[in-house]
């Protein structure tokens, strides 16, 4: 089938639709063959049938003519008694020799109608037999009557004859309709294929694929494609900008490293503590930085696996307190009941980590942190009294390497990841994370809700 697979679209359709009507043509002549054959045949025999029904009547009645007043259009009509002989007939009939053989006979006296050779009785082509019981008991006869089949037999042959003219010019004409149709209909998938061409031939522009007016399986075809081209297009766009930030952010670190090595080559050794403190402040922060584009290149591979094991969220903030007690404000965790949700243990306490090392670093004198249950769900916040965000700027915050201006200004080696890093963490989880005003004159509240236990 290789050749078949060679075909375009178009022509396979067109094949595929014109078998499909060849095939139902011929099955629709066959059926109208067969109809105009069984309604003529009907007809001869219902039309024979009152013939030999009438004669019957006069042989009852014990008053036969002879020859029979009947039979025209070269019809035969014979009255033939037990013994086989002719009693009666019609005009041109043979009066000797029935139109019957012995064995037939019997088959008509019993119901059964065929035909039989028409040069029994002269007559070209075939003759239609019908046969009626007629007489009293003691001298049962038969009439039989023989009609001309050939004008029926010449039906059928003109109508076969017609078909095969008809037929084939109704399938031409028919199939190049169809290759229309089908051409018509192909046209908006080949704009598609055009427009996809287009786009690939310059993979640095966004482009959109023509949508065509028509609401059918094609036009929702092309929504769908321009949708993933729209989402690839944005895909494209953060790869782009993540890559360059990642870059940036990365050579800060390592031309302030390599400027303290070229310095400590100039100096006398007794310095070197100094400087090996500062690289070792240096590679802390790029491990950091290098720990965090891990995880978020994990999270976007799906190599990230949230765990279901019971987490006791509470224990979690506490455990981040203690760590924060020596930061630059006061970092407090409200009283409260024990609230579990279903997590990985390590994973919140690094979005609860990230949170509070945001806060501290914007905080004006103290950070709180309080878990609780609310319509179901597990919350925690982390509020504090700094300047807060504007209402427009808080979701940009959690785009990767996302810092505001004045978190710039206060930021002491932040690299932007890590609201990014607690979005990505508790969408893992199946939950939301969103920033809202604090409860009091100034601050910004970071809210988390997780599925309960």
């Amino acid at each position: 089938m290789a050749w078949w697979r060679r075909l375009s679209l178009r022509t396979r359709l067109t094949a595929i639709g014109t078998a499909g009507l060849a095939v139902g043509l011929a099955l629709g002549g066959l059926l109208l063959m067969a109809a105009l054959q069984f309604t003529l045949q009907r007809t001869m025999d219902e039309s024979a049938l009152r013939t030999a029904t009438d004669v019957a009547a006069l042989v009852d009645a014990g008053q036969v003519p002879d020859p029979l007043l009947t039979g025209q259009g070269g019809v035969v009509v014979q009255v033939i008694d037990s013994g086989g002989r002719v009693k009666a007939a019609s005009p041109g009939a043979d009066r000797l020799v029935g139109v019957l053989r012995p064995s037939e006979l019997r088959k008509a006296r019993a119901g059964e109608r065929f035909y039989v050779p028409g040069e029994r009785a002269g007559v070209a082509g075939k003759l239609r037999v019908v046969a009626v019981a007629a007489g009293p008991g003691w001298d049962r006869q038969t009439v039989v009557v023989a009609t001309p089949a050939h004008a029926h037999h010449d039906a059928v042959r003109f109508m076969r004859s017609t078909l095969w003219v008809v037929f084939p010019a109704l399938l031409a004409t028919l199939a190049a309709l169809l290759w229309g149709a089908v051409g018509w209909t192909l046209r908006p998938v080949e704009a598609l294929r055009r427009g996809a061409a287009e786009i690939t031939a310059a993979p640095q522009e966004s482009g959109s694929l023509p949508v065509p007016d028509a609401e059918d399986e094609v036009h929702r075809l092309a929504v769908t494609l321009n949708d993933m081209l729209a989402r690839l297009a944005a895909a494209r766009a953060r790869q782009r900008a993540f890559v360059a930030d990642a870059a940036h952010e990365l050579r800060s670190p390592l031309a302030s490293m390599r400027t303290q090595l070229e310095v400590a080559q100039r100096h006398q050794p007794e310095d070197w503590p100094a400087f090996t403190d500062d690289l070792l402040a240096d590679t802390e922060r790029l491990g950091r930085l290098v720990d965090d584009l891990l995880l978020l290149a994990q999270a976007d591979d799906a190599g990230v696996q949230a765990a279901t094991d019971p987490v006791d969220l509470r224990g979690v903030v506490e455990t981040v307190a203690e760590r924060h007690a020596g930061a630059r404000v006061t970092v407090a965790v409200r009283p409260g009941e024990e609230v579990r949700a279903a997590g990985d243990e390590r994973h919140l306490d690094r979005v609860v980590s990230n949170l509070v090392e945001n806060a501290a670093r914007h905080a004006a004198s103290a950070v709180t942190i309080a878990v609780s249950h609310a319509d179901g769900a597990a919350v925690v916040t982390v509020s504090d009294d700094g300047p807060g965000i504007p209402a427009e700027d808080r979701e940009r915050v959690f785009d990767r390497f996302t810092r505001l201006d004045n978190a710039r200004a206060r930021d002491a080696g932040g690299a932007g990841l890590g609201l990014a890093i607690v979005r990505e963490l508790v969408r893992l989880h199946g939950g939301s994370v969103q920033l809202r005003d604090a409860d009091g004159d100034a601050g910004l509240t970071a809210e988390i809700r997780l599925r309960a236990l």
